[in-house]
């Protein structure tokens, strides 16, 4: 019977919130995802252990089974697990994961991104195959092979890639001369990319067929979002956050613009001139859900004399 204890594999305690569990899968999913090179078992079982902790029926069925472990009624952590490969078992496209820039008001204003990216794509002489093939001796074509593992009353047959032919099934004869057998190139790609509203730091975009040629197919491009300050505008959370510079004139004035990417805005200096504590906007911020604020800054830079 395996023990594996699902709070512990997501690292929240038994007295979590729903929203923390939340929260905190989130983060570890995006970490240990393996299209960012992730272990996919390590990712499977946060997964497992997400389906049973972030839905409340289940969450309290398997605390009662915890409390009482002679009840049953609910399944063990490998039943669970196989039933989430089962239920996840498809044709596995490989994924090129790339890094992208985004402004702060690119993110608001949700703009479509032109990308140039290097990508392996398809050779033409060979049509991709890498030259002549034959079938790999090794493993009859299947790309694995099954291996014996342990002696005595514990012995356990496990299937492998085959290392001859690195699961592909075949094996090249005469290699292209262009690839060299590898049946890619380099080519510089460009797509156009539309950026949700509000898409924050560390998300991912997916673009389907957009990636390295491998295998015979083109594999997902994954863009991964970096957001970088724009125009004196950072995002934090969904607060919109804009460093406001003022010379000494300009610190006497009633008020100032705000170059807000919905149109100038003009803000009222408060009675007290306080450079240590932000101005804040209600509602200016970033229109997701909780809605942000427009938080200002105020920076004064003057020369003496």
């Amino acid at each position: 019977m395996n023990t594996e204890n699902y709070y512990d594999i997501l690292g929240v305690s038994e007295n979590s919130t729903q929203e923390e569990i939340k929260k905190t899968y989130k983060k570890l999913a995006k970490e240990k995802h393996p299209d960012v090179g992730g272990s996919e078992d390590e990712f499977k079982k946060i997964s497992v252990a997400y389906d049973v902790l972030g839905d409340e029926q289940k969450r309290g069925q398997y605390d009662m089974s915890r409390k009482n472990p002679l009840g049953g009624g609910f399944p063990g952590f490998d039943d669970m697990f196989n039933m989430f490969n089962r239920g996840s078992r498809r044709q596995q496209v490989h994924s090129t994961v790339i890094t992208v820039t985004v402004g702060v008001l690119e993110s608001y204003l949700g703009k479509t991104k032109q990308l140039n990216y290097k990508v392996k794509s398809k050779c033409d002489p060979c049509n991709g195959s890498g030259g002549d093939k034959i079938i790999c001796n090794q493993c009859g074509g299947s790309g694995n092979v099954v291996r014996q593992m342990g002696s005595g009353m514990f012995i356990q047959m496990v299937s492998m890639t085959c290392n001859s032919c690195r699961g592909v099934g075949k094996i090249t004869k005469n290699a292209c001369h262009v690839c060299n057998g590898t049946g890619d190139k380099d080519e510089i790609k460009t797509i156009d990319v539309k950026l949700p509203h509000g898409i924050d730091d560390g998300q991912f975009i997916k673009a389907q067929g957009s990636g390295d040629f491998k295998n015979g197919v083109y594999g997902d491009l994954v863009i991964r979002i970096q957001i970088v300050p724009e125009g004196n505008f950072e995002k934090i959370s969904n607060n919109l956050v804009y460093n406001k510079i003022l010379n000494l004139d300009e610190s006497q004035k009633s008020d100032f613009i705000v170059p807000h990417p919905d149109g100038d805005m003009s803000v009222k200096f408060p009675n007290m001139f306080d450079t240590s504590k932000p101005l804040r906007v209600k509602n200016k911020g970033f229109k997701t859900q909780p809605q942000g604020d427009l938080i200002v800054n105020l920076i004064v830079r003057f020369t003496k004399g």
